[in-house]
């Protein structure tokens, strides 16, 4: 089916009311769950042919955190689809106020390759919820898990109901080049934009999820060991394919010298002989493993690590010592390497964080409530840990998203459901009594009397 008919399908199905009644999203959510615990096998040998993905990580990160949105949106189906009642002003009685959420139609998931079933599946799932038809574009990279994406969404959905289409950049060109209700976004900065601009087209609301250079700080007053412990785990999960993932540390200099102990630790511990180790994501494709190589080969000075094998993909994870005007420093890794800098003073911590501005995420490790507050409310970022890094992720009572270049709009959870609805307010008036004063003509009774109801 090409393209554009079956965008035409699906319209023409929504219209037809078919999406919107909750025993037939609760149903098909069901089915939904049903079918992808039929898949995890499938699913884990994509993943691990993709991406190296270990069936721990997999589940840990991303079929796991799918079952758990799903379990979470049909619990909470029937509140989050419930009109919610607003206070009416007197000046309009009698009536009643309500907010209705009703689905935008047809909308379009774009997903990348990093988390190519978390990121793809989880907004699918929101936008089932909420009532709309869906065509899911995954990412030509992870290429087996979009095949078993394609073949898992058509056993449970009618095509007009939800599919996945497959292809390269210039399907996904085709599919921005016509009308969609809502669509929602996850990946670069550089398409954000692109996607953000065919979508002005029509007038489309878009949620745009992208990235950034994301610090982590580290003061004075840190437990060093558990700080190091835990940036290295959220760092290198992944390989350091994450988009929270920890771009860069920001440590006081009073404490570099400790933190880079600890660090090495971690490393040595949590990712002995990665170059070997069988669980031990590697890079996507050849052209990210050249990109990343070139951050190590141009860094300032390699604290640990550096090594790599071109046959797997694979680059163990590596500390440098970094410059501000190094090419690490200049756009988001996306791998696994670990720049760290210093800083002095809280002034000059944020003039550094400044420098690439509006973060994906922010985590700060320290044991002072005072500068963490001051810290945190100076750093505009979208969100983030205190003394851990990734796991606010992992919630789905936490609305995740960026702010500017980082993104645009949020998901997970509730926030899920409400993106992929508008909010129709509604005032319904009691049709037995009608209050003369706000027709004309007017007087000097009637201008009172409206002031007083306004009041």
């Amino acid at each position: 089916m090409e393209i554009e008919e079956l965008i035409k399908k699906q319209k023409e199905f929504f219209e037809q009311g078919k999406t919107l009644s909750y025993k037939t999203r609760k149903n098909i959510l069901i089915q939904l769950k049903k079918t992808i615990l039929k898949y995890e096998p499938k699913l884990y040998q994509a993943l691990y042919k993709d991406l190296n993905k270990s069936e721990t990580e997999s589940f840990m990160c991303e079929i796991g955190l799918v079952l758990s949105d799903l379990n979470y949106q049909i619990k909470h189906l029937k509140k989050n689809m419930k009109r919610r009642h607003k206070k009416t002003p007197l000046a309009q009685f009698k009536g009643k106020s309500y907010i209705e959420p009703a689905p935008y139609g047809n909308t379009l998931v774009i997903a990348p390759w990093n988390y190519p079933i978390l990121l793809s599946l989880e907004p699918f799932v929101g936008a089932i919820a909420a009532g709309n038809t869906v065509i899911l574009k995954p990412s030509e990279y992870s290429e087996e898990t979009s095949l078993v994406l394609k073949e898992l969404i058509s056993e449970v959905f009618p095509k007009e109901y939800a599919t996945v289409v497959l292809g390269a950049a210039d399907v996904a060109s085709k599919l921005l080049d016509n009308e969609f209700d809502y669509i929602f976004f996850t990946g670069g900065t550089k398409i954000g934009q692109k996607v953000a601009l065919a979508a002005s087209k029509y007038l489309t609301p878009t949620t745009l999820e992208l990235g950034g250079k994301s610090p982590v700080v580290v003061d004075p007053s840190a437990k060093m060991n558990l700080a190091a412990k835990r940036i290295v785990f959220g760092k290198f999960l992944n390989a350091g394919q994450t988009c929270v993932a920890p771009d860069y540390i920001l440590v006081h200099e009073s404490k570099k010298e400790e933190l880079v102990k600890a660090l090495k630790h971690w490393m040595d511990k949590l990712y002995p002989n990665c170059l070997e180790n069988p669980s031990y994501v590697k890079i996507i494709n050849e052209r990210h493993f050249n990109r990343i190589l070139n951050y190590i080969n141009t860094s300032s000075k390699v604290l640990y690590g550096g090594k790599s094998s071109l046959e797997t993909f694979k680059i163990e994870p590596t500390l440098v010592e970094a410059a501000l005007d190094d090419p690490v420093m200049q756009e988001e890794i996306f791998g696994p390497i670990l720049p760290i800098l210093t800083y002095r003073t809280n002034e000059e911590l944020i003039s550094i964080i400044r420098k690439h501005p509006n973060p994906l995420a922010f985590y700060i490790f320290s044991t002072k409530k005072k500068n963490i507050d001051w810290i945190t409310a100076h750093v505009q970022f979208g969100g983030g840990c205190v003394n851990d890094t990734i796991i606010h992720l992992a919630t789905n009572e936490l609305p995740f998203g960026g702010v500017r270049q980082s993104g645009i709009g949020s998901y997970h959870g509730k926030k899920t459901f409400e993106t992929f609805s508008h909010y129709k307010s509604i005032l319904s008036k009691a049709n037995w009594i009608d209050m003369p004063i706000r027709y004309t003509p007017y007087t000097k009774k009637k201008r009172k009397l409206i002031q007083f109801f306004m009041k």
